[in-house]
């Protein structure tokens, strides 16, 4: 089941790299219009609704990687000192009860909206229309890739409650390596404690 489990870690988060790579193009893009509006005096209509679509892009496609990575926002100040079953019995209720029915809603709600979209060939409203179509099918996509790992977190947490200890996760880059930090912390409180 470990086996898995990584398995779809890693496709959620080969997804969440390949579309972090839509902040390059949205900066190329934020670049490119504010140069052609201030200094050569012809923007274009159609760059903000690009703007705004590449961001909603963005941030949907990112879902699936936090909830893998656990970067979602967390009140850990009382759930950190609890033992890890009764992390996990609270988890497991969270994502029964209030996760899995939002995502599955979301997924059906953005598959709807998404073919209504596509049936009537929906444009966004400026004087140079984009398809904004396609970009709507991105919702029961992220939406599916959050399902996915839900169930994956949801079975982490019955492999916890059985077990009494969390299962591995896959490691990914963090901005700061944790581990050699408190190392540091430590051997500089070490140092001070020998100083005179």
């Amino acid at each position: 089941m470990q086996t898995l489990l990584l398995a779809i870690d890693r496709f959620t988060t080969f997804i969440g790299r390949l579309f972090a790579w839509t902040i390059v193009g949205l900066t190329l893009l934020i670049s490119w219009e504010v140069f052609s509006r201030y200094f050569l005096n012809h923007p274009h209509p159609w760059a903000l609704d690009a703007q705004i679509m590449l961001y909603g892009v963005l941030f949907m496609m990112a879902g699936a990687y936090t909830l893998a990575h656990q970067g979602h926002v967390r009140g850990d100040v009382l759930y950190g000192s609890l033992s890890p079953r009764t992390q996990a019995g609270i988890d497991l209720v969270l994502f029964v009860f209030f996760y899995l029915p939002g995502v599955l809603a979301l997924t059906w709600a953005g598959w709807t909206y998404a073919n209504e979209s596509l049936a009537i060939r929906e444009n966004t409203f400026s004087p140079d229309p984009l398809p904004l179509y396609p970009f709507k099918f991105v919702i029961p996509v992220a939406g599916f890739l959050l399902l996915l790992q839900g169930i994956v977190e949801i079975l982490r947490c019955a492999v916890c409650l059985r077990q009494g200890e969390w299962p591995a996760r896959m490691k990914d880059v963090e901005e700061i390596d944790l581990e050699e930090l408190k190392a540091m912390v430590k051997d500089d409180g070490d140092a001070a404690e020998a100083r005179p």
